[in-house]
């Protein structure tokens, strides 16, 4: 048998019917096409779907509806979305905002796969992924007509099922679909999970995985195997902090379908759904960077010239960027609040720490106010009866848990499987910081605790892997398991979008950094649009975990406190992302870096970044960009508050317990 006819669609029940409908679609659409002046000359409508609605965020209120048509043309085959004008109920979601997410007449020439999910509760809803490796938004269809789309694209160009995921059809693929298995990614335990293996199965690793693992480890010139804190290094061979779930989300960031339930899981799903492992030969890299060289040397080859920086930051630093103050001590705590505890000016305060943080024994009582866990206008007593209150209802979630026998255990699969990946993760993150170190840790322990409650308190989102790594730092301020808990519910509030399985999250975070880039820096947007970069995957972890893996610890906690204000910006995570690839945009212009010596490059900078500079550019990027600025992110990408309107959308998910 031919291999084309292995994964053709022609004997899926779903598409013999879709065959029919599609050709009733285009008979519909011959009537109409002839009375639409608007049309294309020469171009056959050849499908047209109404009611096909955008989620910019997970409220209700905010989607945007509109129509998707496939047009024909000659022997090429175009996909356009428009939102339909006026129709929002929401004022927040301007006419500005819905042309964000227009898909204008892309041709399926530049098209990679579509990816149907077909949740058992909720909408039906497609991923159309470029060439490039970006991909749209969800497309939900409210009406149905998910078969009948893609049984109309299947008549006008080659469309086949991916071998590794039969939800996932590849555009006009002629290659061996073996090529791209999870096996060229190096990631032997997401392969076993991913093919649905126990949690006890998938830690076998076979001998040729191992093979494989090594040369994933000399390929990255050890940027995966050696991380930086306290100014220690931590060798891959004695570390047990080596993460390999971090592992799995650096290399996940070639793939931009994002973490939830199993990262690992999801990895398999899109290594054929977003194309790059062909494309991504990960072999030895011909660049070798030192973590010798200053961050602040860097040597340009004089033969290639740089583009300059449209914005030379350090001259705007000079004019924007306010110099960093010292941390806010205990006096100076003292005087924001009155003799109840109430603070007095919310917007001072958060001024105050925006410029310098606060020293670490009030990181405790201070962080609870930043994460929302206590309210700002509450008193000293109010805070204690909180605190009772909830440890009590931490202690009733955990109980949940606590009681599954093992009887039990052995039919609830989805808590064997978090349970699982929880205590893989836990005895990974951090453990070099003497909070975390040595073994049989309790406070390792409480980590683990604290990720399995949380679990079952947020049932819908779970587990995914990262978490470990936001949780770390709030329970080594915090050191009391009940508050831990609740300021990492708070913080999940602002990022559980990041892990959301529809991709949301960090799709629109990494859509809104492309577009920063673009106003802040349009040379630098244009090289990575040459290089095929405009993806900027090689950004994922920094958004993904808040920069945990790149600076020093006691820097990231200075900096999420800083985040954490909402000083001038909700987003302004974003803009530290722009002034880190500014800082370097000269070394990565003039060395011609490609996608793989970018992500090797990005990758080794870990450690290296100096805090307080770089807060001073985001700052002054930041004041620069303005209203055109705020208005390149959509509305609702993370960390944005929730909105507490009633209007909050479920998550609908593939999976049903």
């Amino acid at each position: 048998m031919h291999e084309i006819d292995l994964h053709d669609l022609s004997d899926d029940a779903d598409y013999a019917a879709s065959l029919q409908q599609g050709s009733t679609s285009m008979t519909r659409s011959d009537s109409s096409k002839q009375s639409t002046s608007s049309d294309t000359e020469g171009a056959e409508l050849v499908y047209l779907k109404d009611n096909v609605t955008i989620h910019p965020t997970q409220y209700a209120s905010e989607r945007i509806s509109g129509r998707l048509k496939l047009i024909k043309q000659g022997s090429s085959l175009f996909m356009s979305w428009f939102p339909y004008k006026g129709h929002s109920s929401n004022a927040k979601i301007s006419e500005r905002d819905k042309n964000l997410y227009t898909i204008r007449a892309v041709a399926f020439t530049d098209i990679r796969s579509v990816r149907r999910h077909t949740p058992t509760l909720g909408w039906q809803y497609i991923i159309v992924v470029l060439s490039s490796g970006l991909a749209f938004p969800p497309l939900y269809f409210y009406n149905g007509g998910v078969r009948e789309f893609l049984g109309t694209i299947k008549q006008h160009v080659s469309l086949v099922r991916s071998a590794e995921d039969a939800n996932v059809f590849l555009v006009n693929d002629f290659q061996d679909p073996l090529q791209r298995t999870l096996s060229s990614l190096e990631l032997p335990r997401a392969v076993a999970i991913a093919s649905g293996q126990s949690q006890s199965d998938s830690t076998s690793v076979s001998p040729s995985s191992r093979d494989q693992e090594k040369t994933s480890e000399s390929t990255f010139d050890g940027s995966f195997s050696s991380i930086h804190q306290n100014g220690r290094q931590r060798q891959k061979n004695n570390d047990p902090a080596r993460d390999l779930s971090i592992q799995v989300l650096e290399k996940f960031s070639l793939v931009t379908r994002f973490a939830r339930e199993t990262t690992s899981q999801l990895f398999r799903e899109n290594n054929d759904d977003f194309g790059i492992t062909e494309k991504r030969n990960y072999n030895q890299s011909s660049h070798n960077y030192s973590h010798d060289t200053a961050a602040d040397d860097v040597r340009i080859p004089a033969d290639i010239p740089v583009v300059p920086d449209p914005l030379e930051v350090d001259k705007l630093t000079l004019v924007w960027g306010k110099p960093r103050q010292p941390p806010m001590g205990p006096e100076e705590w003292e005087c924001f609040l009155d003799p109840e505890g109430r603070v007095l000016d919310e917007k001072a305060l958060r001024k105050r720490i925006f410029y310098g943080g606060v020293e670490h024994p009030l990181r405790k009582e201070v962080w609870t106010l930043l994460l929302g866990y206590y309210r700002h206008d509450s008193t000293y007593a109010e805070r204690e009866y909180m605190k009772t209150v909830k440890k009590t209802e931490y202690e009733t979630i955990k109980r949940q848990w606590e009681s599954i026998s093992a009887e039990q255990a052995k039919r609830f699969t989805k808590f064997r499987e978090r349970k699982g990946l929880i205590d893989k993760d836990v005895v990974r993150t951090d453990r070099s910081l003497s909070f975390y170190e040595g073994d049989d840790n309790l406070n390792v322990n409480v980590l683990r605790d604290i990720l399995l409650t949380y679990s079952f308190y947020n049932f819908d989102l779970g587990y995914c892997q990262g978490m470990s790594d936001l949780l770390s730092p709030i329970l080594f301020i915090m050191q009391d398991e009940s508050e831990a808990f609740w300021c990492f519910v708070s913080l999940m509030e602002r990022l559980g979008p990041n892990f959301n399985r529809d991709q949301n999250g960090m799709h629109s975070q990494l859509f809104a950094l492309s577009k920063l880039v673009e106003l802040l820096d349009s040379p630098l947007h244009n090289y990575f649009k040459q290089k095929d970069c405009l993806n900027y995957f090689f950004c994922f972890r920094w958004v993904l975990i808040q920069f945990k893996r790149e600076f020093e610890y006691d820097d990231v906690l200075r900096l999420w406190e800083v985040l954490w204000t909402h000083y001038l910006s909700e987003h302004l995570h974003l803009y530290v992302c722009v002034a880190i690839l500014k800082k370097y945009r000269s070394k990565i212009m003039g060395e011609q870096m490609d996608f793989d010596t970018l992500l090797k490059f990005i990758n080794e900078l870990s450690s290296q970044i100096e805090l307080d500079p770089i807060l001073r550019d985001a700052e002054a990027l930041c004041i620069v960009a303005g209203e055109n600025g705020a208005a390149s992110i959509p509305p609702g990408t993370p960390p944005s508050l929730p909105i507490e309107d009633g209007s909050f959308l479920p998550y609908q998910d593939d999976d049903v317990l």
